[in-house]
């Protein structure tokens, strides 16, 4: 009995082989073409890190080439050729533009979702292996309805020392912005949609925002759907970040949760994000606290280029480029993991330049 036993033994012990397989990206024909991208570098850090990516997808071979445009926050709004560029490529790079705080002057990043109906900001906080945070296991994408809310820009003084500022919500902006959540989740198998709010306080405003994403959530029961009060979101992100998958939130709460899980997740210069619509994307820094730098920054070429060449990367894949931008990321990611070459806010003391050589080097 012994005996007999023996050669099943060995079957139930032996390794098992291990499979592997590539999965081939099949394009369409004249997929390979050259793409055009507007690029607009922006202010303070923005042409620094700007011109970091072009030193990268040059050294890649990347199939895509930039139309620069020259567009500073403190213009009275974008120049009508630029809006016409990104109408006409679709597809956006762009460093951050320096908002004046106070005064009658807009925003030009506002005007810019505006005019191109960008309704979806999204951004990727995650941990970088190599880089050191107080809490591990933190991937979040916050996507922020990006045209409505609080930045309508519906302000006017009633009385001399009283302003009144509205925030407009639609039930069609809080939809759409809803259904591009689940889908998101839906497409990259993530597991769970988290609306931020303060239906508590602002119970039409916010209200409608939750009533349109309890709708949208009824047509993906594959998808966990809760919510969360924007307060308690804050304490709940600085103590227990890893909880949290993708969270779709109106305008303003959006910016400020994105921020605060970028700060969580190693900081905003190696957060990727973007704006999205029905026709056009811009990609930019994902989190937007101090996005053009100080001037010293700027003057010792000490900016941090990751958020960008990783936003880059998002936008390759945008263009149906999964392997340039597998490459990128692969490299970058390298280079944090390494720690030979960071900037001054990831603890080190490398210049841009610095960075991207290392991110070349790195390139398969």
């Amino acid at each position: 009995m012994a005996r007999r036993a023996l050669p099943i033994l060995k079957r139930l012990t032996a390794p098992r082989p291990t499979w592997s397989r590539s999965v081939t990206y099949m394009p369409r024909p004249g997929d390979g073409e050259p793409r055009p991208v507007t690029l607009i570098p922006g202010d303070g850090v923005g042409p620094l890190v700007t011109n970091a990516v072009e030193q990268v997808m040059e050294a890649m071979h990347a199939p895509v080439y930039f139309e620069r445009y020259d567009v500073h926050g403190d213009m009275n709004r974008v120049p009508q050729e630029v809006i016409d560029s990104i109408r006409k490529n679709n597809v956006c790079l762009k460093g951050g533009l320096r908002t004046p705080v106070g005064g009658g002057v807009s925003s030009l990043n506002v005007q810019l979702r505006k005019e191109l109906d960008l309704y979806a900001s999204l951004v990727n906080c995650f941990n970088l292996p190599g880089l050191p945070t107080r809490h591990e296991n933190v991937d979040i994408v916050v996507i922020r309805e990006n045209t409505e809310g609080e930045y309508s820009g519906l302000e006017h003084e009633v009385v001399p020392g009283v302003v009144e500022s509205l925030k407009v919500i639609t039930k069609f902006c809080s939809e759409r912005i809803a259904k591009y959540a689940f889908e998101y989740a839906y497409l990259n198998n993530r597991k769970q949609v988290t609306a931020v709010h303060k239906a508590n306080i602002m119970k039409l405003a916010d209200g409608l925002f939750l009533e349109s994403c309890r709708e949208v959530a009824t047509k993906y029961p594959s998808i966990n759907y809760n919510e969360i009060i924007v307060d308690n979101c804050c304490m709940q992100l600085v103590s227990k970040p890893e909880q949290f998958d993708v969270m779709v939130t109106p305008n303003l709460y959006g910016n400020l949760v994105a921020n605060t899980a970028a700060g969580i997740a190693g900081g905003t210069g190696v957060m990727p994000g973007g704006n999205a619509g029905a026709d056009h994307a811009v990609f930019e820094q994902g989190a937007s606290a101090g996005n053009v730098g100080k001037d010293k920054v700027v003057q010792q070429n000490k900016a941090n280029p990751v958020a960008l060449l990783l936003s880059s990367a998002m936008m390759l894949r945008h263009l149906q480029f999964p392997s340039f931008a597998d490459r990128l990321e692969t490299a970058v990611k390298r280079v944090i993991y390494e720690g030979k070459y960071r900037t001054k806010d990831l603890g080190g003391d490398s210049t841009t330049q610095e960075v991207v050589d290392a991110v070349i080097a790195n390139l398969d």
